[in-house]
């Protein structure tokens, strides 16, 4: 895996989601206190865009039909007739106030 420098902590603002290009991809970034979570801008329902949905504890809902992701796996936790799909989550580590997700 390729680790990428995507942006520093500081300027990620907890409990609101940020939309990053990163090698031709779309993700969005999501603090949680200290912890940074990434996953794909796309909500696999109908292709919304995540980035633009409300973030709650570990949860990120879309905003164009309200399901909802659990960062920590991308499992969809809302509805429940989706629960065995998920959308891709990538892994983060901050270091020295740095955000780097593998891609």
């Amino acid at each position: 895996m390729t680790a990428t420098r995507v942006g520093r902590l500081d300027d990620l603002v907890a409990g609101q989601p940020r939309l990053v290009e990163v090698g031709g991809a779309r993700m969005v970034l999501a603090r949680v206190g200290e912890t940074v979570y990434a996953c794909d801008d796309m909500c696999i329902h109908s292709g919304g865009p995540l980035s633009e949905g409300k973030l709650s504890g570990t949860r990120l809902t879309c905003p164009w039909h309200g399901w909802s992701y659990d960062l920590r796996s991308g499992a969809c936790v809302l509805p429940a007739h989706a629960k065995d799909r998920s959308v891709r989550v990538y892994a983060v580590r901050v270091e020295a106030g740095e955000v780097w997700v593998d891609l």
